[in-house]
């Protein structure tokens, strides 16, 4: 979310010193707008658009009335003051409204009749679907096409290849399919190309390397198979590249090495192998390194320790060799956040040049650390830390203890032995998981009123925890409860209502008594629910009907007796998720012999 924010205000930038470059100013062109009276075509034009939009709760067309669609009171619609032709089109979600605001309807053709059109840009509004008119090849002045976050279908025309003049081109978060057009080639003025979180597939056209004014390409979230192009090297202005979460292969180019301007790339989540090349130290303008989910191979190479620039530094899940760079120690002076998880190191203890930072993230999972938790000097500028999946002894209860800024914290899969009711934890962490340690006593004191006050997830499965469920007040944000696999007694709280924000509720594998509270109804939210591997006695209440979110569920081993809920979807779970209880019946089970006011008797 945080970084599809950053390209949108990214977009917002490029589009407004656009402007500025012409030489027009955008407040003056509004104010100069009233004097001109639109051609009838433009205006025609943009009520086609109107008529196929048949749902619009932004309100944002209801301002197009009256002849006059340059009088300022056109919303999104600017003009030339100098043509009195619609020049700018700019319907966009603002990013302080809700996330449900939008358009419901299709892309007219009738746009295309907008021949003076340079700027065109509907973005954010989720509904707006079908295909991209194959009108938009008219608009021959266009440098700015910008249709992201939509619901755009079907192929990329080819007849976007007139568009001689583009500069931006977005079309991503869309459900576009099809291969890359190797017409995008055709855009030598292109500076900003983002096809991101579509369907596309197939290769990187070899027709990008005519893109040589290209500052930024965010081709991630697709299906692109094949290798990365050497040409790319070639295109000595790019500063951003994305090609992350696809499914490219081969090498790490080096050729990429040459690219002096580039400041951000991200090639993770694909099936790249070999080395990482040495010559990526060359980039001195880098900030930011993702090769993260690949199958690389080999040693970090001592360069990157070069990159002065470099906060963000993301090598998990590769099949990296140990050592580390001994060079790191004093290289890297701008390093924030660093992620060497799941790899083939043997760290044993985290490595003091990590500790002794000022880090905001720090990722070490499964490095094979052991002894006691890490000591850090500057523990105050952490903001998320994973350790987990490693070999870490000893207690828990101070760790946190400095860490004012931590939000997230992984130490799952670890032999830590500690009472919960000794751990202190920051009063902003919304994300803890500390699953499949040795961690003892109750959660009262974890799930108090003040700490649980930011806490959107926790996990503390597999332990030994014990006591009761606490009782929960309103106005929690918990989306995640996990306290499955402990020891933990006594009845389900009828305040769990009051987590009415609860997508996922585990409490299996523990000795909880008492029936289902008929409140848990309430968590309208839910889609996953595991009450399994209890001592929970009487009927399933009907109120869980109301849960129609709900995606899985499980009530085996109980001893839970009457007609399960006749209703989707708990009649159509398997018979597997209430199996081995006293006398549980109807769909999925065999139906009920019996009245149901007997059942409810018993």
């Amino acid at each position: 979310m945080h970084f599809l924010m950053l390209v949108f205000k990214i977009l917002f930038i490029l589009s407004f010193f656009h402007l500025l470059s012409l030489g027009q100013d955008p407040q003056a062109a509004a104010a100069a707008a009233p004097d001109q009276i639109c051609a009838e075509t433009d205006r025609l034009a943009l009520l086609g658009f109107k008529d196929m939009i048949f749902k619009d709760t932004t309100d944002f067309l209801s301002s197009w009335t009256g002849k006059d669609c340059c009088g300022g009171g056109w919303e999104g619609v600017e003009c030339d003051p100098s043509t009195g032709r619609v020049n700018r089109l700019v319907l966009q979600t603002p990013s302080e409204r809700d996330i449900s605001v939008y358009m419901k309807g299709t892309l007219s053709s009738t746009l295309g009749d907008l021949h003076f059109l340079e700027t065109l840009i509907i973005s954010g509004m989720k509904h707006i679907a079908g295909v991209i008119p194959e009108s938009f090849s008219k608009l021959s002045r266009l440098k700015q096409l910008i249709l992201d976050g939509n619901s755009l279908q079907g192929d990329i025309p080819s007849g976007l290849s007139h568009l001689e003049l583009l500069q931006t081109l977005s079309l991503s978060g869309n459900h576009l399919t099809g291969q890359v057009p190797s017409i995008i080639g055709n855009f030598k003025n292109l500076q900003l190309l983002s096809l991101a979180g579509n369907m596309l597939k197939g290769s990187i056209p070899i027709s990008f390397k005519n893109l040589v004014e290209l500052q930024s390409m965010d081709l991630s979230h697709n299906l692109l198979s094949g290798v990365v192009p050497d040409f790319l090297g070639q295109l000595q202005n790019l500063t951003y590249i994305d090609l992350s979460s696809n499914q490219l292969s081969g090498g790490v180019p080096v050729s990429l090495c040459n690219l002096l301007k580039l400041s951000f790339l991200s090639m993770d989540h694909n099936r790249m192998t070999g080395r990482i090349p040495n010559q990526i130290g060359k980039l001195k303008a880098l900030t930011s390194l993702s090769l993260s989910f690949n199958k690389l191979t080999g040693q970090i190479p001592e360069s990157i320790a070069g990159l002065t620039n470099l906060w963000n530094l993301s090598l998990s899940r590769n099949d990296l060799l140990d050592p580390l760079p001994i060079a790191f120690s004093k290289g890297l002076p701008s390093l924030l956040s660093i992620d060497l998880s799941y790899n083939h190191f043997n760290l044993g203890i985290v490595p003091e040049w990590i500790r002794t930072r000022e880090l905001s993230d720090v990722n070490l999972a499964g490095c094979k650390l052991r002894g006691t938790l890490p000591n850090f000097t500057r523990p105050d500028s952490l903001n998320s830390i994973d350790l987990s999946d490693n070999a870490f002894t000893g207690g828990i209860s101070s760790f946190f203890a400095r860490m004012s800024s931590l939000q997230k914290a992984k130490i799952s899969n670890n032999r830590l032995k500690s009472d919960v009711a000794g751990i202190k934890l920051p009063e902003g962490i919304s994300f803890l998981d500390l699953h499949s340690n040795q961690l003892f006593g109750s959660l009262s004191r974890m799930l108090s009123n003040k700490t649980s006050k930011f806490l959107e997830a926790i996990d503390v499965s597999n332990n030994q925890l014990s006591g009761n469920i606490p009782e929960f007040i309103s106005g929690l944000n918990l989306y995640v409860l996990n306290i499955g696999s402990n020891k933990i007694a006594g009845q389900i709280p009828t305040s769990i209502s009051n987590l009415n924000k609860l997508e996922r509720l585990d409490i299996s594998r523990n000795q909880i008594t008492g029936t289902i509270p008929i409140s848990l109804g309430s968590l309208v939210k839910l889609q996953w629910l595991d009450l399994s591997i209890n001592r929970l006695s009487g009927i399933i209440p009907d109120s869980l009907l109301g849960i129609e979110a709900l995606r899985h569920a499980n009530f085996r081993a109980n001893r839970l007796c009457g007609e399960i809920p006749q209703g989707r979807p708990y009649n159509i779970f398997p018979a597997a998720a209430y199996a081995h209880n006293l006398c549980l019946c109807g769909k999925p089970l065999p139906s009920c012999k019996v009245k149901k006011q007997d059942k409810l008797g018993q």
